[in-house]
C-alpha cells in the first residue's frame, strides 16, 4: 500500500453519494464540477460510463465521501440492461442520490420511476436540473423535491449544491464502534492475534478502526497478541474494564478474562456498528436449530485468495459440520455477489463487514430479513458456537 493512502479515510466509513440519470444527461460533467477535477470520463457518446465508478474525495463542508458515477439508466439493448442492472445495485450503497435532469427534456417517466425505487429504500433525494443555462424552466414535479440548476460548464450552482449535500448527509453522531461500552478513563485491552491472514507491517482494519474509536472516546488502550494475554493481565494492578479480542480466540480469552471484566470481540463491534446486531443474535439461535440437510451461506465483504486458516472459507465451514454434521451444504460468496434469492438458505453467515458502508450492510440483512432467512456475523456465530455469547457484551 503507498504510504499517502495509510493517511486516507477507508472508502467504507465514507458518506456515499450516487450519482444518477439518463446517458448524457451530465452526470460525469457534474462529478468532475463537484470533484473539481477531471475524475470522470466525458463524452457525448451515449453509454460511455459501463460500470459504476468510485471516486473518493474530501467534499466541503461534507469532508470523506464517496462521489458514484453510474452508467445512464434509460441505456438499451442487452448490454444497456446489465450496465442497468449496475446501476439499481448502486442503490443498495447510496447515502444521498443526486438525481440529474436535462432541463432541454420534456418526458421524465424514466425519471420518476428511479425516484420510486430511491423512496423505497428512504434515500434523501437532490435533484440537480443540469445544462440550465440553455433553458431556466424548471419542471414543477421537481419543486417536490431538493433541487438546484446547475451548469457543469459554467459552475452555475455547484456550491450550492455542495452545501445541499452536506446538509442531507446521514449524521454518524450515535454511531460508535464501541461507545456503548467503554467510557472516558477506561483501560481496555485488546487481543491482536497476528496470523496468517494479518498484512504484514499493518494491523487488519477492524483493529485500527476501533484503537482509533476507543482513542477519539478518550480510553487508555493497550494491546498484546493472544500468546501475551496472561503475561499481560499480571501487570496490572487492577484488570481492564473490558477485553476486545479476535472472534478466533473467544474461547481462549474468555476463559483468561478476569470476573468483572467485559468481553467482546472485533466482529461482534463491527456487527452493531455496521449492521443490525439484534437482528444478528436473533439469527444465531438458528444454530439450536440447524440439521446436516440444511443449506448455509458465508458472506464475505472483501475479495481475496483464501490463506490456510481462512476465517470464511476454512474455520466457520469446519465449526458448522463439527456442531451440525459432515454433509450440511456450504456456499461461500464474496465481495458484492449477493444472491437474490436467498430463500433456499436456512442461515446466512456474514463478515464483520468492515469493506462495506452501513447502508450497503443494511441493505443486505434487510433482504434477508424481507426473505424470512435468519442472518449472523461471524463473531456472534462464533461465541454462540463456543457458547458464551451471553457473556459478550455490545
Amino acid at each position: 500500500m503507498p504510504v499517502n493512502e495509510l493517511n486516507q479515510t477507508p472508502n467504507s466509513t465514507r458518506t456515499h453519494i450516487g450519482i444518477f440519470g439518463r446517458t448524457n444527461s451530465g452526470k460525469s460533467s457534474l462529478i468532475n464540477a463537484i470533484a473539481s477535477q477531471q475524475t470522470a470520463l466525458v463524452s457525448p457518446v451515449a453509454g460511455t460510463t459501463t460500470d459504476p465508478v468510485y471516486k473518493s474525495i474530501e467534499l466541503h463542508p461534507l469532508g470523506p465521501c464517496v462521489l458514484i458515477d453510474t452508467a445512464g439508466f434509460d441505456d438499451d439493448g442487452e448490454l444497456g440492461a446489465m450496465r442497468t442492472e449496475r446501476t439499481a445495485q448502486v442503490i443498495e450503497k447510496t447515502d444521498i442520490a443526486i438525481l440529474v435532469i436535462d432541463a432541454r427534456n420534456n418526458d421524465f417517466s424514466e425519471e420518476e420511476k428511479w425516484i420510486d425505487r430511491l423512496k423505497e429504500k428512504k434515500i434523501p433525494i437532490i435533484v440537480a436540473v443540469n445544462k440550465s443555462d440553455e433553458n431556466d424552466q424548471i419542471p414543477s414535479w421537481v419543486k417536490q423535491f431538493s433541487f438546484v440548476s446547475v451548469s457543469a460548464k459554467t459552475g452555475k450552482g455547484i456550491d450550492k449544491l455542495k452545501a445541499m449535500i452536506a446538509s442531507k448527509a446521514p449524521s454518524d453522531e450515535d454511531i460508535s464502534i464501541t461507545g456503548e461500552v467503554a467510557n472516558a478513563g477506561d483501560h481496555v485491552l485488546l487481543v491482536a492475534p497476528q496470523d496468517i491472514q494479518a498484512p504484514k507491517g499493518r494491523l487488519i482494519l477492524p483493529q485500527v478502526q476501533t484503537i482509533r474509536d476507543l482513542l477519539d472516546h478518550k480510553a487508555l488502550v493497550s494491546i498484546v497478541t493472544t500468546d501475551q494475554l496472561e503475561a499481560a493481565l499480571r501487570l496490572y494492578k487492577d484488570p481492564p474494564q473490558l477485553i476486545i479480542t479476535d472472534s478466533q480466540v473467544f474461547d481462549i480469552v474468555a476463559k483468561l478474562t478476569p470476573k468483572g471484566t467485559k468481553l467482546t470481540s472485533f466482529s461482534v463491534l463491527m456487527a452493531k456498528f455496521k449492521g443490525d446486531i439484534d437482528v444478528f443474535v436473533k439469527g444465531a439461535a438458528k444454530l439450536d436449530t440447524l440439521k446436516e440437510t440444511d443449506k448455509v451461506l458465508i458472506l464475505e465483504a472483501c475479495t481475496h485468495n483464501p490463506l490456510d486458516g481462512d476465517i470464511g472459507r476454512i474455520k466457520i465451514p469446519q465449526m458448522l459440520r463439527k456442531k451440525v454434521g459432515e454433509k450440511i451444504s456450504i456456499d461461500v460468496r464474496s465481495g458484492n455477489d449477493f444472491p437474490d434469492d436467498l430463500t433456499s438458505y436456512a442461515l446466512v453467515i456474514h463478515c464483520g463487514g468492515c469493506m462495506f458502508n452501513r447502508k450497503y450492510m443494511l441493505s443486505r440483512v434487510e433482504h434477508c430479513v424481507k426473505q424470512g432467512v435468519p442472518i449472523t456475523n461471524y463473531g456472534i456465530f462464533i461465541a454462540k458456537v463456543k457458547g458464551i455469547l451471553d457473556r459478550v457484551v455490545y
